[in-house]
């Protein structure tokens, strides 16, 4: 049985606390993100061809895809979060386009 552990409407991550079938206590997190994604598409639509001198925003990241990438050690290596930027399975996070 699935219980609601919290929820945090700012984030729109919600935490459910069950036991599996193992007899193991799990909290498991949930987070929409169909707002970041539909606001990534948008920006990513109106970003302009040239990158100029700036700093430029190149994505939006959920936090719980944030804390994944963080407990897999990508987030805290540079180059593997380049990769990982520029893999278009992750597409969606990107608010512009080019390569990193």
């Amino acid at each position: 049985m699935k219980r609601l552990f919290s929820h945090d409407e700012a984030t729109g991550i919600t935490k459910y606390w069950h036991v599996t079938g193992e007899g193991q206590f799990v909290v498991e997190t949930v987070q929409r993100a169909d707002a970041i994604l539909d606001a990534n598409k948008r920006a990513f639509n109106d970003a302009g061809e040239r990158w100029g001198e700036k700093m430029n925003r190149v994505a939006s990241i959920p936090l719980s895809v944030y804390y994944d990438l963080k407990r897999k050690g990508i987030a805290d290596d540079p180059d593997r979060m380049k990769k990982w930027m520029n893999d278009l399975d992750n597409r969606a996070f990107r608010t512009r386009g080019g390569t990193l």
